[in-house]
């Protein structure tokens, strides 16, 4: 199996835009979820707002962007990416998951998500937001 990173960045209600804007610049295919598609708006006003979305092209090019929830702190340019890991393969990425997971604060445990097989989120011990997960065939 094989075992892929991409940039993530954080937006705060745009990031519909950026990913539009990255996709005219490198191509590619936009998939987007929302707060609303995915059943989680515990706020009204991020319904609208991206869940998970990336930009990913024939040419290689790829990019992973959400906006971050009104609940959370969020300063534009600060803390404005994480990596994101992924694979086809449950068992392979839940061994990374454990080895990261040394000495790491857990955001969101390695579990299903409406999105994913799997998903996770940590903070590693050198301050490294990674977002972790099983690849699906999502292309909303």
């Amino acid at each position: 199996m094989s075992v892929k990173s991409v940039l993530h960045v954080n937006f705060r209600g745009e990031a519909r835009a950026a990913l539009e804007f990255y996709r005219s610049v490198f191509g590619g295919d936009l998939g987007v979820v929302t707060y609303k598609d995915a059943g989680t708006a515990s706020d009204p006003a991020d319904a609208d707002h991206v869940m998970w979305g990336q930009v990913a092209g024939d040419n290689g090019f790829h990019v992973m962007a959400y906006d971050v929830p009104a609940g959370m702190p969020y300063e534009r340019g600060e803390n404005s990416f994480f990596v994101s890991l992924s694979s086809e393969d449950a068992e392979e990425i839940t061994a990374y998951w454990e080895r990261l997971s040394a000495g790491a604060e857990i955001v969101q445990p390695l579990e299903p998500s409406p999105w994913a097989p799997l998903y996770g989120m940590l903070k590693d011990r050198f301050g490294v937001v990674w977002a972790v997960n099983v690849t699906s065939t999502y292309h909303g």
